[in-house]
Formats: C-alpha cells, sequence, structure tokens
C-alpha cells in the first residue's frame, strides 16, 4: 500500500528523463514485489544499484497507474450467524474486483455477528455506491455502513 500525506507534490515525467538509479530503483521493488528477488541485496545486486540508492529512492517512485489504482473501503456490517452469508459477501467483493486486506469478526451475539472489512479495488470509489446497496439487499446482511474510505 502507498502511504502519502497530503503535503506531498508529485509530477508527471517521462521516463527516458528520470536517472538511472531511480529507474533501477523502481525495477528492484518490482522484482520483490513479484516475488522474483527475496532480499533487497539479491535485488539492488540484479539491477545494479546499491543500497543506499534503493533506499533513497525506494518511497519516491511508483508506477502512475499504481497511484490511480489504489482504492480503499473500510466497511462494518452486521451479518446474521449462519453458514455462508460471510463468504456471500466475498464474493460480491470478488465481483467488484476487490481485495480483502483486513477482516475482523466479533463473536456473534443475539444472532449477529460484526464484521470489519478493508478492501482496495481498481474501480473509483464513486461505483462502490451501488456495489454496498446490492450487498444490503444481500439474505443474511442485516446492516452495511462505510466506515472509512481513502
Amino acid at each position: 500500500m502507498i502511504c502519502l500525506s497530503s503535503s506531498d507534490k508529485f509530477y508527471l515525467v517521462r521516463e527516458d528523463v528520470l536517472p538511472d538509479a531511480v529507474l533501477k530503483t523502481y525495477e528492484a521493488k518490482m522484482l520483490l514485489a513479484s516475488g522474483d528477488m527475496s532480499t533487497i541485496h539479491d535485488a539492488v545486486k540484479k539491477v545494479g544499484i546499491s543500497r543506499s540508492a534503493y533506499y533513497k529512492y525506494k518511497d519516491g517512485i511508483f508506477a502512475y497507474e499504481q497511484l490511480q489504482r489504489e482504492k480503499m473501503v473500510t466497511l462494518s456490517m452486521n451479518l446474521w450467524h449462519q453458514s455462508g452469508v460471510l463468504s456471500h459477501v466475498l464474493v460480491k467483493v470478488a465481483e467488484m474486483e476487490g481485495n480483502v486486506l483486513a477482516i475482523h469478526q466479533s463473536i456473534p451475539l443475539q444472532g449477529i455477528a460484526n464484521v470489519v472489512l478493508t478492501v482496495d479495488s481498481s474501480k473509483p470509489l464513486e461505483s462502490w455506491h451501488e456495489w454496498i446497496q446490492s450487498l444490503k439487499q444481500m439474505e443474511g446482511v442485516h446492516k452495511v455502513e462505510v466506515v472509512g474510505q481513502g
């Protein structure tokens, strides 16, 4: 996940004007993310930069698509304590091209369990409104609230 502050400034820059160390840092990050390399030492060695260069640039280089893609929504839901209800909710998340980052579920009280899901998706946050409405209509779903997004 990319953590950005509201004071961060960004520039759209063509790849061919970036210094080689910055581009190789991105290459090393992708090798690590894909699992092709398991250590920073191995990744920087493969792309031909120093570890200090990697650490200098690693938090400042991202693919444009990656910055546009990451959108998170945290939902609090009350689900009836019935077999398969949470499973159906997770299927709906997958249909929406969502990736579950975290699930927190309480022990059911009086037949209802509270579930908090944090999901990221390539979909714009605005399109989640319809998806949340369809979640509310699902059998076994008692209540759905958006408790955070960003």
